[in-house]
């Protein structure tokens, strides 16, 4: 190889290095909600802010850094197993309430992506009105945050301690277990079951169970 090439050669191979080096040394875009490790029970929860159907922001550390424990609702107001919560027993705004009256805040979320069923912000703020929801109704089109928290299914719900300690995860109550079908009045709400025993300081009996409901409709 004569000189002159060879000189040319090591210049490209000095770019290409250098090219490298300063990519390397770039510091890494900020991981967005969706990509993050969905949270386990006994970890800390990842932070997100969400819009609801009236364009209010919601901070969950905001809430937390208030000292409020949190529950989070997956919610799908056209999926059967959700009506059946809202309008025929009533089951979920009965435990919204029990977590209003114990100071718990209450966010439910539709992780629906446009154009699914029960999506977007008309039928979301009709459904307010429909379930006579006092609560929020956090629209979340992309799914960040239903995939941070692993959400499965409508209804799919968490409990959150003040300290940001994911404490619960899973189906509002025993109506599906072991694969049956129970009535509303023979049900154990696993989500009132919760915050009793964790408000009162106490260990809860169950931290996870399998959610039952319509697919979140990613």
């Amino acid at each position: 190889m004569n000189m002159g090439r060879m000189t040319k050669v090591t210049g490209i191979l000095i770019a290409g290095l250098s090219t490298l080096a300063i990519a390397a040394a770039q510091p890494k875009a900020a991981a967005t909600p969706g990509d993050k490790k969905p949270v386990e029970i006994g970890e800390k929860v990842h932070n997100f802010v969400l819009k609801d159907t009236e364009g209010n922001k919601h901070n969950l550390q905001k809430y937390l850094d208030e000292g409020k424990v949190v529950v989070l609702e997956w919610f799908n107001p056209d999926c059967p197993i959700v009506k059946q919560h809202y309008v025929q027993s009533h089951n979920m705004i009965k435990t919204a309430e029990f977590a209003k009256e114990n100071g718990v805040v209450w966010l439910a979320i539709n992780s629906g992506a446009e154009g699914k069923q029960g999506a977007g912000l008309e039928r979301n703020q009709q459904a307010r009105k429909e379930y006579k929801m006092e609560y929020a109704v956090l629209l979340d089109p992309k799914g960040n945050v239903g995939r941070m928290f692993d959400a499965k299914t409508t209804p799919d719900m968490r409990i959150i301690s003040k300290d940001g300690i994911l404490v619960y995860s899973g189906a509002i109550d025993d109506g599906m277990a072991e694969g049956r079908g129970k009535p509303p009045t023979e049900r154990t709400n696993y989500v009132i079951q919760g915050l009793k025993s964790h408000l009162t300081g106490e260990t809860l009996k169950v931290t996870k169970t399998r959610p039952y409901g319509c697919s979140v409709k990613y």
